[in-house]
């Protein structure tokens, strides 16, 4: 799921099932967006893809219904990483050290029992998600990746430098209607999103979310050097993601951030911004399951 309103859908139909919803229930724009914390807008566009999906019916001047009661609407495709055990394999063995930085399809393929079409599909979305990507003619190439505790803390504390002075910079100007994204992905995410969504997504929107606020600084450096440690950290973190917890602590501490920059109050908001970043780092670096993701490599 990539944007706002294909969240939302499948967050209405997760409701849908969980309250046992009978077929015919009205699904109200204003009940929903208060549900799940978000303008009208969204949600609008959320049941026009449920309406498109079939699940839902429009009613001239009457709204919105549910076709199916609750427990019969079908389930989204499941998209975790870990529901995708190929992808899951791969990541883990990279993490590892076990394979080489250069690789061809067929070697993939010997090594996992895969078909090429399957590899090249699995290649695609490392390609996308930032980690390998093809090398001219033939072969592909795994990009580095923060893959030692030491790396993964020099990472976080380059951030906590130069994501608060992004903030500062003379050129800094926030976008209102990016702001307003922000705030719908952090709250669309306390209401529900940080259970059900893929993990790829999670830190899509939690990564995006940083870099947008460097962003707005204006500086094309400070941004460049924001999204490479983001895509360094990329496995790692899908690793360290399962913590719910420390999510939503996370996503409160977001909308008090974008509280402080929407009045313009910028010291305060790099000083909460290197608050968090500290916050987080620590709590990371204590966290069993980033030991055990970060252990002594073994090289392939």
């Amino acid at each position: 799921m990539g944007t706002l309103p294909e969240r939302l859908a499948e967050a209405i139909l997760a409701h849908a099932r969980e309250a046992a919803l009978p077929e015919g229930a009205p699904l109200r724009e204003q009940a929903l967006a208060e549900r799940f914390r978000v303008s009208r807008s969204p949600v609008r566009a959320a049941l026009a893809i449920l309406r498109a999906r079939g699940v839902v019916e429009h009613r001239p001047n009457r709204g919105c219904y549910l076709r199916w009661a609750g427990p019969a609407l079908p389930q989204a495709p499941a998209a975790r990483i870990d529901d995708d055990a190929d992808y899951v394999r791969i990541a883990e063995d990279r993490l590892a050290g076990a394979l080489p930085e250069r690789i061809s399809e067929a070697a993939l393929m010997r090594r996992y029992g895969l078909n090429r079409s399957r590899v090249v599909m699995l290649l695609a979305r490392m390609a996308q998600e930032g980690w390998a990507e093809r090398l001219p003619g033939h072969g592909w190439r795994f990009l580095p990746l923060l893959d030692t505790v030491a790396a993964y803390e020099a990472g976080y504390l380059f951030r906590a430098t130069i994501e608060p002075a992004a903030l500062l910079l003379p050129g800094f100007r926030a976008d209102p209607a990016e702001l307003a994204r922000l705030r719908a992905e952090q709250e669309m995410l306390l209401a529900g999103g940080i259970g059900s969504l893929p993990l790829a997504e999670l830190f899509r929107i939690n990564a995006g979310f940083h870099e947008t606020l460097v962003d707005f600084g204006g500086n094309p450096f400070f941004s460049d050097a924001i999204r490479r440690v983001n895509r360094l950290r990329r496995l790692v973190e899908y690793r360290t993601f399962a913590d719910a917890r420390r999510l939503v602590a996370q996503g409160r501490e977001h909308l008090a951030l974008l509280d402080l920059v929407e009045r313009g109050d910028m010291a305060r908001a790099a000083a909460a911004l290197k608050r968090h970043l500290d916050g987080v780092r620590a709590t990371k670096l204590g966290s069993p399951a980033l030991r055990a993701a970060l252990a002594p490599r073994r090289r392939g």
